[in-house]
């Protein structure tokens, strides 16, 4: 069961939410159920803070002194990196801003007395779509942490790893980003198993992404980039070759 939290100032705004949630849980039988309305950020997190993949309705003008829905949205997206979040804000465009603290928000949800049940019913039908087509095609992510934000890099889109020359560091390269964070290759190569290649001992490569091979200048391309062989990559490419003819 998928947990929703809500957290409100305005008591009126937060019954309509709640009650729209509610009700559309019970009529489409979503597995999902309220299980916090709050008005204030503490009393969420404390209700939040066993973890699970969560679906957070937040206010962004809450009136604390600690807190505002940014804030409570980087707190949340630190605990639960997979969780959902809906920002309810009395402004129409608050893109920029969710982008400023590296927050990926679903959708916004704009108080209007009339149609705020309306809004909120419709965004969860939305997500419960989205979350049961991941169940259907799951993607395979890859996720990383830099300073303070987490990041979910689709496998698919990986072509290779390479150590930064920030010691423990290593570089993530897709065909139009470059990521450094904290790690090492070795861990790396446990981690993501045959999928990647380590052709040297500052590479792990993609083995679906090498596009050519050549081993007198102990090099190959992935995506276009190129990549170092070693000896002992050579003997891995090889083996590599030879179970998939």
């Amino acid at each position: 069961m998928i947990g929703i939290y809500l957290c409100d100032d305005e008591e009126d705004v937060r019954h309509q939410i709640q009650t729209a949630l509610e009700w559309k849980i019970f009529s489409e039988n979503y597995d999902m159920k309220v299980v916090c309305s709050s008005s204030g950020a503490g009393e969420l997190l404390a209700a939040a803070q066993d973890g699970g993949r969560g679906i957070y309705f937040l206010d962004v003008e809450l009136k604390d002194e600690e807190w505002d829905g940014f804030l409570l949205g980087q707190e949340l997206r630190r605990r639960d990196p997979h969780g959902t979040l809906v920002y309810i804000t009395s402004y129409g465009d608050l893109a920029w801003r969710t982008f400023k603290y590296h927050l990926e928000a679903f959708d916004y949800i704009v108080k209007e007395p009339e149609q705020i049940g309306v809004s909120a019913a419709r965004c969860l039908e939305e997500i419960y779509c989205r979350l049961l087509s991941q169940r259907k095609a799951p993607a395979e992510m890859f996720t990383l942490r830099t300073r303070e934000i987490v990041r979910h890099i689709p496998l698919q889109d990986i072509l290779f790893f390479e150590t930064a020359s920030t010691p423990h560091h290593v570089v993530l390269h897709t065909s139009n980003s470059r990521i450094d964070f904290l790690g090492s290759l070795s861990e790396l190569e446990e981690q993501l198993g045959s999928r990647f290649i380590r052709t040297h001992r500052a590479y792990l490569v993609a083995a679906d992404k090498i596009d050519a091979v050549d081993f007198k200048q102990n090099k190959l391309w992935a995506g276009g980039r190129v990549c170092l062989i070693s000896r002992a990559g050579k003997s891995k490419l090889h083996s590599k070759t030879k179970g998939n003819p």
